[in-house]
């Protein structure tokens, strides 16, 4: 997706390279993670953040400032007020997601007060305009963890948008804020770490068996972390056909079953019903179910040596490993392959693999758009995780490639497509194009979306990046082991 070629003296994937060239494997591991961590905090105070507003409209003179704005802008507002399905049409709320984090869980930094949020949730926005073609607005919210706070504030907002994304919210919060505002809120509202994680995760579970020939119905899958993603995760692979008593599940405190007492209240229904359905061999012992197990998912707390090589030994021939903490994976890969492990896949980047939710909402964002749905549900997830994994199907899948890459832009309309066919099956639908029309306008939209950046990226409008900070900071970083 490389706009306009600057010059430069080293990009960071130059810089990661030259790193990993210098050092050694294990050294590597950490230096690569502090490297990334220094060149975004430069980067962003050089730049400002990731996001500016642009005017959509190709003339803006006396005369059309008298129609974008007073008075000719006052027949749209009437015309909005006698039938409020225009607002969608007249104005960008149709093509404009709301992300929406109150930033208590912000990767695996926790709660970094609301406006902490705000780094992760430009991104978001960002990769929904380059990945998906549509605008998006991040919002962090002061609402001192009070779920029904948040879901006033969601509500009151909504008439200014198509959908909303919630992020990087605590538990039992952000299920208490999903469930009410999908009864609640007059659009659509996607929970990107529980249904985007669970939807990408599967996708990537998909594609691992094909690579091991195992069926998901056969097969023993270890979820180790209870929070949002791997709870999600856990449903959307039994809609997909798991079977629930060969899950075991652990957090903290332990494996979930029927003698979980600590699940009672507003907000756990979900896991009150996975301690009912799961763990049919009532194990308490994560060595003990990781012995034999066939998939081992970790989306707990970011590592390293959160997972131990000794758990994945003790696994079942060609095992699959995700280790999805952010921004360091619970066990390095290296280390996990070392074990045993035939596949291994990570949230990183720069590890093969990687199981983002990059690659999903996107797409599913833009389907629920072009088709007007009102939910996103259960059904449209799996759909949107089968079309990500038939799609890297139709490249090479192996070991070390089970998902597209977020560089791979021909993934997003064909998911777009999918979910929007998903959404009409559903009867969430307002809206009835095609799949082939779906798809046409998805590429157009996100073909334009990226142009449009382009042309931003070449003028003198952006700042370039000096190419010398990345190399500066890459000798700062490698000296620091030598």
């Amino acid at each position: 997706m490389a706009a306009y070629i600057r010059e430069y003296t080293m990009t960071p994937n130059e810089a990661l390279q030259e790193i990993r060239t210098r050092l050694s494997e294990e050294q590597a591991e950490k230096a690569t993670t502090e490297f990334l961590y220094e060149l975004a905090l430069d980067a962003h105070e050089y730049h400002g953040g990731k996001l500016m507003t642009v005017p959509l409209i190709d003339e803006v003179d006396d005369g059309w400032l008298e129609v974008w704005y007073t008075p000719g802008v006052s027949s749209v507002s009437r015309a909005i007020r006698d039938d409020n399905k225009k607002s969608f049409s007249h104005t960008s709320r149709g093509r404009t997601v709301a992300v929406v984090s109150d930033s208590t869980r912000v990767l695996g930094d926790g709660d970094c007060t609301p406006p902490g949020g705000m780094g992760v949730m430009e991104g978001k926005a960002m990769l929904m305009k380059l990945l998906g073609g549509f605008d998006a607005i991040p919002i962090c919210l002061d609402v001192d963890r009070d779920a029904d706070r948040l879901v006033d504030t969601v509500n009151a907002i909504a008439p200014s948008f198509g959908a909303i994304n919630l992020e990087d919210i605590s538990q039992p919060q952000c299920y208490i804020a999903l469930k009410k505002l999908r009864d609640s809120c007059s659009i659509p509202v996607w929970h990107d770490d529980a249904q985007g994680t669970g939807c990408v995760v599967l996708a990537g579970l998909l594609n691992s068996l094909k690579v091991v020939n195992k069926r998901i119905s056969d097969v023993s899958i270890v979820f180790f972390g209870a929070g949002a993603a791997n709870s999600t995760t856990a449903r959307l692979a039994i809609a997909a056909g798991a079977d629930p008593g060969r899950i075991t599940m652990f957090d903290e405190h332990g494996s979930l079953g029927p003698e979980r007492t600590d699940f009672e209240g507003e907000g756990w229904d979900w896991h009150r019903e996975l301690c009912r359905i799961t763990n049919a061999r009532g194990l308490s012992d994560i060595r003990e179910a990781a012995k034999d197990a066939d998939v081992f998912i970790a989306a707990s707390k970011s590592g390293p040596d959160v997972v131990h090589p000794m758990w994945i030994k003790k696994m079942a021939d060609d095992a699959i490993v995700f280790a999805c903490a952010n921004p360091v994976p619970e066990i390095f890969p290296s280390d996990a392959l070392n074990a045993g492990a035939v596949i291994v896949a990570t949230g990183r980047g720069d590890y093969p693999n990687q199981v983002n939710n990059s690659l999903g909402f996107p797409g599913i964002l833009k389907g629920v758009l072009l088709t007007g749905a009102t939910a996103i549900t259960d059904r449209m997830a799996v759909a949107a995780a089968r079309a990500i994994a038939d799609y890297a199907v139709q490249g090479i899948i192996g070991a070390g490639r089970i998902l597209p890459s977020m560089t791979d832009t021909g993934l997003f309309p064909h998911v777009a497509a999918k979910v929007a066919m998903a959404a009409q099956s559903e009867g969430v639908a307002t809206l009835y194009p095609s799949e082939d029309e779906v798809y046409a306008a998805a590429l157009e939209d996100m073909e334009n979306s990226r142009k449009a950046w382009a042309a931003v990226a070449a003028s003198d409008a952006v700042k370039s990046y000096p190419g010398q900070r990345v190399k500066d900071l890459m000798e700062k970083t490698v000296s620091r082991y030598q």
